[in-house]
Protein backbone atom coordinates (compact mmCIF):
# COMPACT_ATOMS: atom_id res chain seq x y z
CA UNK A 1 0.00 0.00 0.00
CA UNK A 2 2.73 2.69 -0.71
CA UNK A 3 -0.27 5.73 -1.18
CA UNK A 4 -0.23 9.29 -0.22
CA UNK A 5 -3.53 10.00 1.65
CA UNK A 6 -5.37 13.85 2.30
CA UNK A 7 -6.36 13.52 5.71
CA UNK A 8 -8.49 15.69 7.87
CA UNK A 9 -6.31 16.02 11.09
CA UNK A 10 -8.82 16.40 14.49
CA UNK A 11 -7.78 18.85 16.90
CA UNK A 12 -6.46 17.20 20.35
CA UNK A 13 -3.85 14.75 18.79
CA UNK A 14 -0.25 15.27 17.64
CA UNK A 15 0.72 14.93 14.40
CA UNK A 16 2.71 11.29 14.99
CA UNK A 17 -0.42 10.05 16.88
CA UNK A 18 -2.70 10.78 13.49
CA UNK A 19 0.07 9.15 11.57
CA UNK A 20 0.24 5.99 14.64
CA UNK A 21 -3.55 5.49 14.56
CA UNK A 22 -3.64 5.57 10.28
CA UNK A 23 -1.09 2.89 10.88
CA UNK A 24 -3.03 0.85 13.03
CA UNK A 25 -6.13 1.37 11.01
CA UNK A 26 -4.79 -0.01 8.14
CA UNK A 27 -2.43 -2.21 9.22
CA UNK A 28 0.51 -0.80 7.38
CA UNK A 29 4.21 -0.75 8.54
CA UNK A 30 5.58 2.42 7.09
CA UNK A 31 3.23 5.75 7.31
CA UNK A 32 4.64 9.51 7.72
CA UNK A 33 3.39 12.80 7.13
CA UNK A 34 4.61 15.66 5.30
CA UNK A 35 4.83 18.47 7.40
CA UNK A 36 3.61 18.85 11.56
CA UNK A 37 0.13 20.44 12.84
CA UNK A 38 0.28 21.48 16.21
CA UNK A 39 -2.46 19.33 18.45
CA UNK A 40 -4.74 22.74 18.42
CA UNK A 41 -4.69 22.36 14.69
CA UNK A 42 -7.21 20.69 12.38
CA UNK A 43 -6.94 20.08 8.61
CA UNK A 44 -5.00 18.84 5.56
CA UNK A 45 -2.02 16.26 6.82
CA UNK A 46 -0.72 14.54 4.16
CA UNK A 47 0.12 11.03 5.29
CA UNK A 48 2.59 8.91 2.77
CA UNK A 49 1.69 5.08 3.60
CA UNK A 50 4.72 2.44 2.62
CA UNK A 51 7.16 3.58 -0.25
CA UNK A 52 5.77 7.10 -0.24
CA UNK A 53 7.47 7.68 3.03
CA UNK A 54 10.32 7.49 0.98
CA UNK A 55 8.79 10.80 -0.86
CA UNK A 56 7.69 12.83 1.78
CA UNK A 57 10.37 15.44 1.84
CA UNK A 58 9.40 16.42 -1.60
CA UNK A 59 6.08 17.76 -0.52
CA UNK A 60 7.49 20.09 2.38
CA UNK A 61 8.15 23.38 -0.12
CA UNK A 62 4.57 24.02 -1.00
CA UNK A 63 2.56 26.78 -0.07
CA UNK A 64 -0.03 26.31 2.37
CA UNK A 65 -3.19 28.33 3.40
CA UNK A 66 -4.50 28.70 6.88
CA UNK A 67 -7.55 29.96 8.69
CA UNK A 68 -6.82 30.95 12.20
CA UNK A 69 -9.05 32.45 14.93
CA UNK A 70 -6.93 34.70 17.10
CA UNK A 71 -7.93 36.72 20.25
CA UNK A 72 -6.50 40.15 21.57
CA UNK A 73 -5.46 41.27 24.24
CA UNK A 74 -3.66 38.51 25.73
CA UNK A 75 -0.28 36.82 25.14
CA UNK A 76 0.54 33.19 25.70
CA UNK A 77 4.01 31.56 26.32
CA UNK A 78 3.45 29.19 23.71
CA UNK A 79 1.56 31.71 21.39
CA UNK A 80 -1.43 29.83 21.25
CA UNK A 81 -4.59 28.86 23.55
CA UNK A 82 -2.58 25.89 24.83
CA UNK A 83 -0.48 27.73 26.79
CA UNK A 84 -0.63 30.04 29.84
CA UNK A 85 -1.32 33.49 29.70
CA UNK A 86 1.64 35.91 30.35
CA UNK A 87 0.34 39.26 30.17
CA UNK A 88 -2.89 41.03 29.47
CA UNK A 89 -3.44 44.23 28.16
CA UNK A 90 -5.88 47.24 26.81
CA UNK A 91 -7.60 46.11 23.26
CA UNK A 92 -10.24 48.99 23.30
CA UNK A 93 -8.83 51.29 20.58
CA UNK A 94 -8.41 48.71 18.37
CA UNK A 95 -11.14 49.28 15.35
CA UNK A 96 -11.48 46.73 12.77
CA UNK A 97 -10.22 49.22 10.18
CA UNK A 98 -6.75 49.83 12.01
CA UNK A 99 -6.97 45.50 12.80
CA UNK A 100 -7.25 44.85 8.75
CA UNK A 101 -4.37 47.47 8.08
CA UNK A 102 -2.34 45.76 10.99
CA UNK A 103 -2.63 42.50 8.84
CA UNK A 104 -2.39 43.57 5.76
CA UNK A 105 1.20 45.14 6.66
CA UNK A 106 2.51 41.54 6.81
CA UNK A 107 1.85 40.75 3.12
CA UNK A 108 5.20 39.59 0.95
CA UNK A 109 8.52 38.42 2.51
CA UNK A 110 9.00 38.73 5.90
CA UNK A 111 11.08 37.61 8.12
CA UNK A 112 9.77 35.46 11.42
CA UNK A 113 11.54 34.07 14.93
CA UNK A 114 10.61 30.53 15.14
CA UNK A 115 8.62 30.19 18.63
CA UNK A 116 10.64 28.45 21.25
CA UNK A 117 7.44 25.80 21.28
CA UNK A 118 8.25 24.60 17.77
CA UNK A 119 9.44 21.16 16.05
CA UNK A 120 12.58 23.51 14.97
CA UNK A 121 15.84 22.19 16.14
CA UNK A 122 18.96 24.30 17.33
CA UNK A 123 22.33 22.06 17.87
CA UNK A 124 20.46 18.55 17.07
CA UNK A 125 18.01 19.80 20.48
CA UNK A 126 14.31 20.75 19.88
CA UNK A 127 12.80 23.65 20.71
CA UNK A 128 9.76 22.58 22.22
CA UNK A 129 12.01 20.01 24.55
CA UNK A 130 13.75 23.23 26.15
CA UNK A 131 10.95 25.48 26.49
CA UNK A 132 9.30 22.47 28.36
CA UNK A 133 12.14 22.84 30.86
CA UNK A 134 11.91 26.53 31.37
CA UNK A 135 14.50 27.48 28.88
CA UNK A 136 14.80 30.03 26.35
CA UNK A 137 17.74 30.04 23.20
CA UNK A 138 18.24 32.50 20.73
CA UNK A 139 16.79 31.52 17.14
CA UNK A 140 17.84 32.60 13.73
CA UNK A 141 15.16 34.45 11.61
CA UNK A 142 13.56 33.17 8.90
CA UNK A 143 12.34 34.89 5.61
CA UNK A 144 8.90 33.79 4.54
CA UNK A 145 6.39 34.85 2.44
CA UNK A 146 2.63 36.07 2.81
CA UNK A 147 1.15 35.80 -0.69
CA UNK A 148 -2.26 36.46 0.78
CA UNK A 149 -3.72 37.44 3.98
CA UNK A 150 -7.31 38.92 4.92
CA UNK A 151 -9.41 39.76 8.21
CA UNK A 152 -13.34 38.68 8.98
CA UNK A 153 -16.09 37.35 11.34
CA UNK A 154 -14.42 40.38 13.59
CA UNK A 155 -16.04 40.62 17.30
CA UNK A 156 -12.99 41.82 19.81
CA UNK A 157 -11.26 40.66 20.86
CA UNK A 158 -11.88 37.80 18.29
CA UNK A 159 -11.99 38.08 14.82
CA UNK A 160 -10.26 35.39 11.79
CA UNK A 161 -7.40 35.29 9.81
CA UNK A 162 -6.49 33.96 6.35
CA UNK A 163 -3.48 33.33 5.01
CA UNK A 164 -2.02 31.82 2.57
CA UNK A 165 1.79 31.40 2.81
CA UNK A 166 5.04 29.85 2.25
CA UNK A 167 6.88 26.84 3.59
CA UNK A 168 8.04 27.74 7.03
CA UNK A 169 5.43 30.07 8.51
CA UNK A 170 4.11 29.99 11.80
CA UNK A 171 0.96 31.18 12.21
CA UNK A 172 1.24 31.22 15.66
CA UNK A 173 4.02 34.06 15.32
CA UNK A 174 2.64 35.76 12.62
CA UNK A 175 -0.82 36.24 15.15
CA UNK A 176 1.44 37.55 17.67
CA UNK A 177 2.83 40.11 15.46
CA UNK A 178 0.06 41.57 14.43
CA UNK A 179 -1.21 41.72 18.36
CA UNK A 180 2.60 43.12 18.68
CA UNK A 181 1.83 45.67 16.08
CA UNK A 182 -1.72 46.74 17.49
CA UNK A 183 -0.11 47.33 20.74
CA UNK A 184 -2.34 44.61 22.02
CA UNK A 185 -0.87 41.29 22.45
CA UNK A 186 -2.59 38.26 20.70
CA UNK A 187 -2.67 34.60 20.67
CA UNK A 188 -3.90 31.75 18.21
CA UNK A 189 -7.40 29.85 19.27
CA UNK A 190 -7.75 28.04 16.44
CA UNK A 191 -6.44 27.01 13.26
CA UNK A 192 -7.16 24.85 10.31
CA UNK A 193 -5.13 24.14 7.54
CA UNK A 194 -7.18 24.68 4.34
CA UNK A 195 -4.71 23.44 1.78
CA UNK A 196 -1.37 21.87 1.19
CA UNK A 197 -0.44 22.29 -2.73
CA UNK A 198 -3.36 21.48 -4.47
CA UNK A 199 -4.80 19.16 -1.72
CA UNK A 200 -7.30 20.83 -0.60
CA UNK A 201 -9.51 20.35 2.95
CA UNK A 202 -12.75 19.69 1.12
CA UNK A 203 -11.34 16.34 -0.55
CA UNK A 204 -9.29 15.37 3.00
CA UNK A 205 -10.54 11.87 4.32
CA UNK A 206 -11.33 12.04 8.13
CA UNK A 207 -10.57 8.78 10.44
CA UNK A 208 -14.20 7.43 10.32
CA UNK A 209 -14.00 8.03 6.28
CA UNK A 210 -10.91 5.60 6.82
CA UNK A 211 -13.21 2.94 8.55
CA UNK A 212 -15.79 2.93 5.95
CA UNK A 213 -14.55 3.56 2.30
CA UNK A 214 -12.78 1.43 -0.05
CA UNK A 215 -8.71 2.65 -0.29
CA UNK A 216 -8.20 3.21 -3.66
CA UNK A 217 -6.24 6.29 -5.07
CA UNK A 218 -9.18 8.61 -6.74
CA UNK A 219 -6.80 11.77 -7.59
CA UNK A 220 -8.90 13.79 -4.70
CA UNK A 221 -8.09 12.28 -1.33
CA UNK A 222 -6.09 9.26 -2.24
CA UNK A 223 -3.53 8.98 -4.69
CA UNK A 224 -0.43 6.96 -5.74
CA UNK A 225 3.01 8.77 -5.67
CA UNK A 226 2.98 9.51 -9.58
CA UNK A 227 0.05 11.40 -8.91
CA UNK A 228 0.76 12.96 -5.76
CA UNK A 229 3.84 14.43 -7.73
CA UNK A 230 2.57 15.73 -10.59
CA UNK A 231 3.69 18.78 -10.98
CA UNK A 232 7.00 17.30 -10.75
CA UNK A 233 8.67 17.12 -14.44
CA UNK A 234 9.59 13.49 -15.34
CA UNK A 235 11.99 11.45 -17.71
CA UNK A 236 11.79 8.39 -19.41
CA UNK A 237 14.38 6.31 -19.40
CA UNK A 238 15.26 2.88 -21.50
CA UNK A 239 16.26 0.11 -20.19
CA UNK A 240 20.14 -0.11 -19.69
CA UNK A 241 19.19 4.04 -17.81
CA UNK A 242 16.23 2.33 -15.68
CA UNK A 243 18.54 -0.74 -14.63
CA UNK A 244 21.78 1.67 -13.46
CA UNK A 245 18.73 3.83 -11.66
CA UNK A 246 17.89 0.77 -9.40
CA UNK A 247 21.10 0.13 -8.35
CA UNK A 248 21.67 3.69 -7.36
CA UNK A 249 23.77 4.67 -10.31
CA UNK A 250 24.04 8.12 -11.39
CA UNK A 251 23.14 8.30 -15.28
CA UNK A 252 23.96 11.32 -17.76
CA UNK A 253 21.76 13.75 -18.15
CA UNK A 254 20.21 13.43 -22.07
CA UNK A 255 17.77 15.92 -22.04
CA UNK A 256 18.38 19.40 -21.35
CA UNK A 257 14.81 21.12 -22.20
CA UNK A 258 12.64 21.58 -20.08
CA UNK A 259 13.80 20.03 -17.16
CA UNK A 260 17.45 21.57 -17.24
CA UNK A 261 18.24 22.80 -13.68
CA UNK A 262 15.14 20.97 -12.22
CA UNK A 263 15.86 20.39 -8.69
CA UNK A 264 13.81 16.95 -8.45
CA UNK A 265 12.50 15.04 -11.41
CA UNK A 266 10.50 11.86 -11.93
CA UNK A 267 12.45 8.89 -12.91
CA UNK A 268 10.32 6.30 -15.30
CA UNK A 269 11.29 3.24 -17.44
CA UNK A 270 10.41 2.70 -20.31
CA UNK A 271 6.87 1.25 -19.73
CA UNK A 272 6.61 4.53 -17.51
CA UNK A 273 6.54 3.15 -14.73
CA UNK A 274 8.07 5.39 -12.03
CA UNK A 275 11.17 3.95 -10.37
CA UNK A 276 13.04 7.04 -8.49
CA UNK A 277 13.29 10.31 -7.63
CA UNK A 278 16.33 11.91 -8.54
CA UNK A 279 18.06 15.08 -9.12
CA UNK A 280 20.47 17.39 -11.72
CA UNK A 281 23.90 17.87 -10.96
CA UNK A 282 26.91 18.44 -13.06
CA UNK A 283 25.02 17.62 -16.18
CA UNK A 284 24.59 14.24 -14.19
CA UNK A 285 21.28 12.36 -12.93
CA UNK A 286 21.06 11.68 -9.20
CA UNK A 287 19.23 9.24 -7.67
CA UNK A 288 17.29 11.00 -4.59
CA UNK A 289 15.29 8.07 -3.92
CA UNK A 290 14.36 4.37 -5.49
CA UNK A 291 11.17 3.35 -5.29
CA UNK A 292 9.80 -0.62 -5.55
CA UNK A 293 6.15 -0.19 -6.05
CA UNK A 294 3.59 -2.50 -6.17
CA UNK A 295 -0.48 -2.29 -7.64
CA UNK A 296 -2.04 -0.38 -5.79
CA UNK A 297 -5.69 -2.61 -5.19
CA UNK A 298 -6.15 -2.93 -1.26
CA UNK A 299 -9.02 -2.04 0.73
CA UNK A 300 -9.07 -0.89 4.11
Amino acid sequence: MDLIINLHKPSGITSQQAVTRVKKMLKVRKAGHTGTLDPLATGVMLVCLGEATKVSRFFLDMDKKYRATVKLGERTDTGDAEGRVIETTDFSLVTEPGLMDAAMSFTGAIEQTPPMYSAVKVDGKALYKLARKGIEIERKSRLVMIYDIGVSGVSLPFFDLFVACSKGTYIRTLCEDIGRKLGTGAHLTALQRLSVGRFDIEDALTFEDLATRDLLPDGRSVFNIDAALSEMPEIILDEEEAGRVRHGQRIPMKYHDPVDGTRALKLKGPDRDLIGIGSLNAGMIVVERNLNLQLESVKT
